[in-house]
C-alpha cells in the first residue's frame, strides 16, 4: 500500500508499534541508519508483537541511498513545519512517507529542498509534536481513506451479526 519511512528512529517501541501499524494496512518499513537500538531489542520485538516477521522491512545507511533506489518514486515528509495539511496531500498507492527521529525530526536541509512536499499534522497550542507512532498511524489511514480502503475488511461483526 505505502511505504513508511523512519529516518534515524531513537525509541525501539515507536518502531515496534509502527511495525504493527505496517502489519495491519499492508505498508512496508523502510529504516534508515543509525537507528537508536538493536533490532533485536525486546522493545522492540514486545510493540511489534508476533507481526515482525511478516512485515517487508528494508534498512539504508542514508536517506540518499534509498532516494537513489526509488529515483521515480513520490517522498511526502511529514514535519511541524510543514505548510500543507497532511490531509490536503493526495496521496496514491506506493508513496512513500518519511518520519524523523522522536527529538529532532527531519533534517533542515531535506525539508528544504522539499518545502511542497512537506506535510503537517494540525494541534493546537503549543504542543511540539506528536508521537512518531501515532503520526505514522494517522497519515497511514487519512491515505487509506483517500484510497477508499481498498481491499480492506470494512464491515464490522458482532457475535456473528453485521452491523
Amino acid at each position: 500500500m505505502f511505504n513508511i519511512v523512519l529516518v534515524e528512529p531513537e525509541i525501539p517501541q515507536n518502531t515496534g508499534n509502527i511495525v504493527r501499524t505496517c502489519h495491519a494496512t499492508g505498508c512496508r518499513l523502510h529504516l534508515v541508519r543509525p537507528l537508536g537500538f538493536d533490532v533485536s531489542d525486546r522493545y522492540l520485538k514486545r510493540a511489534g508483537l508476533d507481526y515482525w516477521n511478516d512485515v517487508e522491512i528494508f534498512y539504508y545507511d542514508s536517506f540518499d541511498e534509498l532516494k537513489a533506489k526509488f529515483p521515480s518514486s513520490r517522498f511526502w515528509y511529514f514535519t511541524t513545519k510543514g505548510l500543507n495539511r497532511h490531509s490536503e496531500a493526495e496521496f496514491e498507492r506506493g508513496d512513500f512517507l518519511v518520519f524523523g527521529k522522536e527529538t529532532k525530526g527531519l533534517p533542515e536541509k531535506l525539508l528544504i529542498k522539499n518545502k511542497e512536499s512537506c506535510l503537517r499534522i494540525p494541534m493546537i497550542g503549543e504542543t511540539r509534536s506528536l508521537n512518531l507512532s501515532n503520526s505514522v498511524a494517522i497519515a497511514v489511514y487519512e491515505g487509506l481513506r483517500q484510497n477508499n480502503f481498498e481491499g480492506f475488511k470494512t464491515e464490522g461483526q458482532l457475535h456473528g451479526h453485521k452491523w
